[in-house]
C-alpha cells in the first residue's frame, strides 16, 4: 500500500532529480571547461531549469498527493522518505519563480565576472553585482523566514543545515572565540623550536596531478564513476554517478592542491557511496552539507594530516616529486600541521580554519539582517582578520572578502558548515579510535578500513534517513559535542 500511494510523489522527485542531474553538470562545465563568451547562454539556460525546476515542485496536483500519503499506513523508511519530500515541497513553494529566475541570472552573472574580479582586485567592479545577489537573497530570506518564524539568517542557513539554529550556531562559535586564539599563539610558539625542512621545488603540475590521481585511488576513489580537473576555486559537483572534483595547482607548493584533492575526495566519497536505490529522492542524499563537510574534513583533517598517513604516503610523494629531505615522513607530519596566520581560508591549517570560518559567518548574518551593507564588508574583514587572525589585508580584496566564491554564487548560511564539518569529524575519529586502539598503526600499513568501514555504514549509507541530530547520535552515541573538536586540537597540536 505505501509503495502505490507514494508512486506519484516519488515520479516527480524523480524528475526532478534529472533536471538536478543536468544543473550539476552544467554548473560544473561552467568552473571547469566553460569558454567565457559562454556566459550570457549559459546563465540564461540554467535559469530557465531553475524556473522548470521549479514548477515541478509548485505544481498544484502535489498538495492532494502529500495530503493522501499523510493519512496512509507508511513503513518507518517510507515515512521518512515523505518527510524530506514534503521539506523540499515546502521550501520551493514559499519563494514566488520570479524570484527563483531572477536569483539564478544574478548569482550566474556574479560568479563569472567575479572569476576576472578577483584576479583584478576590482572590489569597486564586483560589488554593483554581488548588490543584486544580497538584494535577492534578502528578499528569499524574507518569504522563508515569514513562513517558518526563523530569524532570515537562519532561514537560509536551513538550505544546508537543516534544523540548525542561528542561536547554536553563535552559542558555538562564542565558545571556540573564548579558547582559540589562545591555542593558536600557544601552538605557534611551540613550532618556533621545531625544525622544519621546507619542501624544494618547482613542482611540475603533471607530477602534482599523478601524486593526486594516485592516492584518490588508494583513498577508494572510483574513476569509472568520476574524474579530476582544474578550476579556479576547489570544488566537488556533478552527480552520485559521476563525481566532478577539482583543484588548482602552484608549481612552487604541492602541499596545497594535494591537500585540496584528499578534501573533494571526502566529498566525492560519500556521494558514490550514497544508496543507489533512493538517489532519485530527498531521502537518498546527503544528510546536511556539515555532514558534508565532515567527510571532506574526515579525509584532509583528522586522517590525511596524521603522522600515520604521512608514513603511508611519504613513498609516493617522493615517487611522484622525487627525492628530498622535507619528504622524510617525520618532517612531512611537521608541514602538514604547520600553524601560520594567513589570508586564504582554503589554504588556512587545521588551527586557524575556524576564524576565518567564524569570520564570514558574523559579516553574512549582519549582511542578511541588514545591519551592514555591501560597501561596508571590505572595512569590517579588515577589522576582524586583524583582531582574530592578526592579519593586514587592508585594500588587498583578492586574497580578503573577494576571495570565497560562496557570495558571488548566492550561498548566503553556508560558512558555518565548515567548521560543524570540523567538529562532527572530530567525534567521528574520536569513536573510530576507541572502536580501533590500533587505529593509527593500521593507516600507516595502508589499511584504512576501519575509517572507510565506519563512516560507510554510519553516514554514507544513511543518506538522509535521520535527521542530523540523530544521525550523529547514532554513530557516535551522543549529538554533537564539540569538546571532541578541542580535544583533537590540543592533543594533535601541544601533545
Amino acid at each position: 500500500m505505501s509503495t502505490a500511494t507514494l508512486a506519484p510523489l516519488n515520479a516527480t522527485f524523480k524528475r526532478l532529480h534529472h533536471f538536478s542531474h543536468l544543473a550539476s553538470i552544467a554548473s560544473w562545465d561552467q568552473a571547469a571547461m566553460m569558454p567565457t563568451k559562454g556566459n550570457e547562454a549559459r546563465a540564461a539556460a540554467m535559469a530557465e531549469l531553475q524556473v522548470l525546476m521549479h514548477q515541478t515542485l509548485t505544481d498544484p496536483k502535489l498538495p492532494a498527493l502529500f495530503e493522501a500519503a499523510a493519512d496512509a499506513d507508511l513503513s518507518d523508511t517510507d515515512r521518512a522518505s515523505l518527510a524530506e519530500m514534503r521539506r523540499e515541497w515546502a521550501l520551493v513553494n514559499r519563494l514566488p519563480q520570479d524570484l527563483v529566475e531572477a536569483q539564478s541570472l544574478a548569482a550566474a552573472r556574479c560568479e563569472h565576472a567575479w572569476r576576472s574580479q578577483r584576479k583584478a582586485n576590482d572590489w569597486q567592479g564586483f560589488a554593483p553585482n554581488l548588490r543584486e545577489v544580497v538584494k535577492l537573497a534578502r528578499q528569499e530570506a524574507r518569504f522563508l523566514a515569514d513562513a517558518t518564524g526563523a530569524t532570515p539568517y537562519e532561514a537560509l542557513m536551513d538550505k544546508f543545515e537543516p534544523g540548525m539554529r542561528e542561536s547554536a550556531i553563535t552559542a558555538l562559535f562564542g565558545d571556540v572565540k573564548t579558547w582559540l586564539p589562545g591555542l593558536i599563539a600557544q601552538v605557534m610558539e611551540q613550532q618556533q623550536t621545531q625544525t622544519v625542512v621546507s619542501a624544494s621545488g618547482p613542482f611540475p603540475v603533471e607530477r602534482q596531478r599523478a601524486l593526486g590521481v594516485e592516492i584518490m585511488g588508494l583513498l577508494g576513489f572510483d574513476f569509472d564513476a568520476g574524474r579530476l580537473d582544474i578550476s579556479m576555486h576547489p570544488f566537488c559537483g556533478g552527480v552520485p554517478q559521476d563525481v566532478r572534483i577539482t583543484t588548482r595547482y602552484n608549481e612552487a607548493a604541492f602541499a596545497p592542491s594535494l591537500m585540496g584533492i584528499i578534501h573533494e575526495t571526502g566529498h566525492a566519497r560519500y556521494e558514490q557511496r550514497l544508496p543507489r536505490d533512493t538517489l532519485h529522492l530527498p531521502v537518498g542524499r546527503a544528510r546536511s552539507m556539515g555532514v558534508h563537510e565532515s567527510q571532506s574534513l574526515s579525509f584532509e583533517m583528522q586522517l590525511a594530516r596524521s603522522p600515520a598517513f604521512m608514513q603511508l604516503i611519504a613513498p609516493l610523494i617522493k615517487k611522484h616529486l622525487g627525492d628530498q629531505p622535507a619528504f622524510d615522513a617525520d618532517n612531512l607530519a611537521r608541514l602538514f600541521t604547520r600553524v601560520k596566520r594567513g589570508f586564504i581560508r582554503v589554504d588556512a591549517d587545521e588551527l586557524t580554519y575556524p576564524a576565518h570560518v567564524i569570520l564570514r559567518f558574523e559579516i553574512e548574518r549582519a549582511l542578511i539582517a541588514g545591519e551592514i551593507e555591501v560597501d561596508d564588508i571590505p572595512a569590517l574583514w579588515a577589522e576582524k582578520m586583524r583582531d582574530y587572525l592578526g592579519v593586514d589585508v587592508a585594500g588587498n580584496f583578492e586574497n580578503g572578502c573577494m576571495q570565497d566564491i560562496h557570495w558571488p554564487a548566492g550561498m548566503f548560511g553556508y560558512f558555518p558548515s565548515y567548521t560543524l564539518g570540523a567538529m562532527y569529524a572530530a567525534q567521528y575519529f574520536a569513536t573510530i579510535r576507541q572502536q580501533h586502539p590500533d587505529l593509527d598503526a593500521r593507516i600507516a600499513s595502508g589499511d584504512l578500513s576501519p575509517v572507510m568501514n565506519w563512516l560507510d555504514a554510519n553516514i554514507w549509507s544513511q543518506a538522509s534517513r535521520w535527521s542530523t541530530d540523530e544521525l550523529v547520535t547514532r554513530a557516535t552515541g551522543e549529538p554533537l559535542n564539540a569538546s571532541h573538536f578541542r580535544r583533537h586540537l590540543e592533543l594533535r597540536y601541544l601533545a
